[in-house]
């Protein structure tokens, strides 16, 4: 019998959000194949495990090695120590060509919010890291020490948008001369002179826009929607939650037009580019009332549903 209760170490580890949703939008087949492709707690996993028969099987990912001592005994998991940009490679590894559904649920778990030493959180003083995958080499302490100008300008704007993201520059430049910025109180210090508004947005925004760029987490999105419509079974579904603009306007473009480069305009053409998917949610669904007060970490989450038409809606979208 598979062991797919909670322990009370996985539930405090990430509470999962838009559940009940989550779950509803997958319309999960008993005997199918699906991924979770960050996996965290396990709460959403528990959720598709339980939807399933003997015969369904579930293929998880989290690069966070932290996150396998959530994985329940079930011989219908297969646990992937990867991040989700490698996911063709790693179900092909597993004799997978397609699945019935997908999920990622984005961004950081409670649990690295609330492991100080990860240096995610502006709440600990702890050395300014913030890897989810503790393999990788490149540190927000690094990025601090040796991006240029331009570069710490050009992420705090895009990533964070920090308003006044080249001054921010400017002072880390000036200041890391004389100063350690390795640690979270250490660099709060430092550019205090320069806080617009809340300390506590401004510095959230900051270390969204060092997260985001040492996990390449726009990049690992970018590659991981590319390989969505060929994983996916015709009338499978993908379904995706964000918590900040920038990954919910990717999303949203790539469901919209089953591509995310731009159509050449050319006007001896007259062809029609295909998408490969049609959209479940017009709109993005969000948390419920009830949840925002249970889970504050909803109040950002937008979840949006694509499917991938049949064969003959592709042909007939020409």
């Amino acid at each position: 019998m598979a062991d797919n209760t909670i322990t009370s170490d996985a539930s405090s580890y990430h509470v999962p959000v838009l559940l009940a949703e989550v779950i509803a939008q997958l319309a999960i087949l008993p005997d199918g194949t699906y991924v979770d492709c960050t996996f965290g707690g396990g709460g959403h996993s528990r959720a598709i495990l339980s939807a399933l028969s003997p015969k369904g099987r579930l293929v998880v990912f989290d690069q966070d090695e932290d996150a396998r001592a959530n994985a329940p005994a079930d011989p219908r998991l297969v646990f992937v120590p990867h991040n989700f940009r490698h996911l063709r490679r790693f179900l092909q590894l597993q004799g997978i060509a397609e699945v019935d559904g997908l999920l990622a649920d984005l961004g950081v778990s409670s649990h690295q919010f609330d492991e100080g030493g990860r240096g995610f959180s502006t709440r600990f003083d702890a050395r300014l890291d913030m890897r989810m995958d503790q393999r990788r080499e490149k540190t927000a302490g690094a990025i601090l020490r040796t991006y240029s100008e331009a570069q710490l300008h050009k992420l705090f704007e895009q990533y964070g948008e920090v308003t006044n993201s080249k001054t921010l520059a400017r002072t880390i430049v000036d200041v890391r001369r004389t100063v350690s910025l390795d640690t979270t109180d250490a660099f709060k210090k430092a550019v205090a002179s320069v806080v617009k508004g809340n300390p506590n947005k401004y510095f959230a925004q900051v270390f969204q826009a060092l997260r985001i760029e040492v996990n390449d987490e726009m990049g690992a999105l970018t590659e991981l929607l590319e390989q969505i419509p060929p994983v996916l079974k015709p009338g499978g579904r993908a379904a995706i939650i964000t918590f900040h603009s920038l990954e919910d306007r990717l999303v949203k473009l790539f469901f919209r037009n089953g591509t995310l480069e731009a159509e050449e305009e050319n006007p001896f053409q007259m062809t029609t580019r295909r998408n490969p998917l049609r959209l479940v949610t017009k709109k993005p669904v969000e948390a419920t009332e009830e949840e925002r007060k249970r889970n504050p970490r909803s109040r950002s989450a937008k979840l949006r549903v694509a499917e991938k038409k049949e064969e003959a809606d592709n042909e007939g979208s020409l």
